[in-house]
């Protein structure tokens, strides 16, 4: 058995990698991405090379020259992406996800692979405060949105021309050691008081690294197909959240409430001169304002079943971190 990761150098890759170890460890393993781990780019640390994995530098955004022998059972995990916002010029989302997806499914095709699971995300859902299912209408109101719909579009044709097995998944906000994004800014900017609510109902849908990883396998190994969102069901808020990362990590903090336009002013200026690097940049005051309402009842209701609660996973990701802190 063997399976193939495009993009598996990053935070979500080495936590499927570490799975596919413990669940399979008999099968051949590759990564496939353009930087490497320990480079300049990659943290350290918790985003490793693996013994046993065999790690081949391609760029998606090109034809792939790689080549290997397949059979029909072999797996596809394609994760490479740009995603970060704010962080990119508009073009590089597209030249990465769009191209990158015509590259790593015409590879496909050419080494007959018949079952592939693609990560998308909820930006293609577009910012509203509306509950979105599965099969409610896209409408990206963001390069990257945009680029992840195309995207999923290209490996959709795809699988039907190929009779393939995909699986779409769109996760809410990935959290867990090695994210190095939202959820570790928001417990930075609690732990130093610097976080504030600008309301404390805002959903934010999100899911645990390993429990994401988990449902990857989960969905593979029981023949399911389409578009799932992965996230909690119900979606929590931001203050649910907060308070449980609180109570996981043993923290006492209190966090004010600050008007949004205050917050978004504070931000203007302070932003452009280092207030990205904690948080406090105007994109990201907007995100906090604004919820990712998304519902993950197909998940619940389809047989997969969650490893770990919010607090189990808060908990679980501060064990990984020596119970010092969450990055």
């Amino acid at each position: 058995m063997t399976y193939i990761i495009f993009g598996g150098s990053g935070f979500i890759g080495t936590h499927l990698i570490h799975l596919l170890k413990e669940k399979h460890p008999e099968a051949n393993i590759y990564d496939l991405d353009i930087v490497m781990p320990g480079e300049e780019g990659v943290v350290p640390g918790t985003v490793e090379m693996n013994e046993g994995v065999v790690y081949e530098r391609v760029d998606v955004r090109k034809k792939i020259e790689w080549d290997i022998e397949t059979t029909p059972d072999d797996v596809v995990f394609n994760l490479a992406a740009v995603h970060r916002t704010p962080g990119h010029e508009n073009k590089e989302y597209f030249e990465t996800n769009i191209w990158g997806a015509e590259n790593v499914t015409e590879w496909c095709t050419s080494h007959h692979i018949t079952k592939l699971l693609f990560t998308s995300s909820i930006a293609p859902y577009g910012a509203a405060e509306d509950l979105k299912k599965e099969d409610t209408l896209p409408a990206p109101n963001t390069a990257y949105g945009i680029s992840k719909l195309v995207a999923e579009k290209i490996h959709e044709k795809w699988a039907a021309v190929n009779n393939a097995q995909l699986v779409i998944v769109r996760p809410g906000v990935v959290y867990g050691k090695g994210e190095h994004g939202n959820m570790t800014r928001l417990y930075s900017g609690i732990s130093k008081h610097y976080f504030f609510y600008t309301r404390k109902d805002t959903v934010k849908a999100c899911i645990y690294v390993k429990e994401l990883v988990r449902f990857f396998m989960w969905s593979l190994e029981n023949g399911k197909t389409g578009v799932w969102n992965c996230t909690f069901e119900p979606a929590y808020s931001i203050e649910q959240i907060c308070e449980t990362m609180k109570k996981a990590t043993k923290m006492k903090r209190f966090i004010p409430v600050v008007p949004g336009k205050f917050l978004m002013g504070v931000a203007a200026i302070i932003g452009p001169i280092g207030g990205k690097a904690v948080g406090i940049h105007p994109a990201r005051v907007r995100k906090l304002m604004v919820s990712t309402n998304i519902s993950g009842d197909k998940l619940k209701t389809n047989g997969y079943k969650f490893h770990w609660t919010l607090e189990e996973s808060f908990a679980d990701w501060f064990e990984d971190c020596g119970r010092k802190y969450l990055k």
